[in-house]
């Protein structure tokens, strides 16, 4: 029995190791890559340009905690580079409005608009535009939740409205998901 116990250890101990340093390779850490099947019929193709434009919408009560829709982007872009799609073919965007823009304050102005709470989605944001994800603030929404440029996040870029965002994106070939 003491012996079952050593080697279950073991095995999850060099799982475990095996997971973080592959991990390590991927562009966005701390986030897998989809899983493996065998004999999978579609898989990304490494010689196709991707261009995924996620929709984010949330409402003002939550965001207590990492938006929902941000690992999804983190394990897609994990998925993509596991399979060999070199970055420049990764055309990854996000397009915020309604309340999901304010997961793009600076956490100074996110405390100050929620009880002093940290803004889980900092690190995040980050590491997906280190990974070539463009971020796409509601100009429209800027102005009605009388947000200053100055608090966003350097990583969100404001444009005229989602809407005309979402339109362009899509005139340009973009995938939409969500929204």
């Amino acid at each position: 029995m003491k012996s079952s116990k050593v080697l279950l250890i073991s095995l999850l101990v060099s799982c475990f190791m095996y997971t973080s340093s592959a991990q390590e390779a991927l562009p966005i850490s701390g986030y897998n890559a989809s899983r493996d099947y065998p004999g999978a019929q579609l898989t990304p193709d490494p010689d196709t340009e991707y261009k995924v434009v996620f929709d984010f919408v949330v409402t003002d009560n939550d965001l207590d905690d990492p938006y929902p829709m941000l690992p999804l982007v983190a394990r897609y872009i994990n998925t993509l580079a596991k399979l060999g799609v070199p970055e420049e073919n990764r055309k990854i965007s996000v397009v915020m409005h309604q309340g999901s823009g304010l997961i793009g304050l600076k956490n100074e102005e996110f405390k100050a608009r929620n009880d002093g709470k940290d803004n889980p989605n900092i690190d995040l944001i980050q590491q997906l535009h280190q990974a070539g994800v463009t971020f796409h603030l509601c100009g429209q929404g800027v102005l009605s939740r009388s947000i200053d440029e100055e608090d966003l996040l350097d990583e969100i870029q404001v444009d005229y409205w989602a809407l005309t965002t979402l339109i362009e994106l899509g005139r340009q070939g973009y995938v939409q998901i969500g929204g």
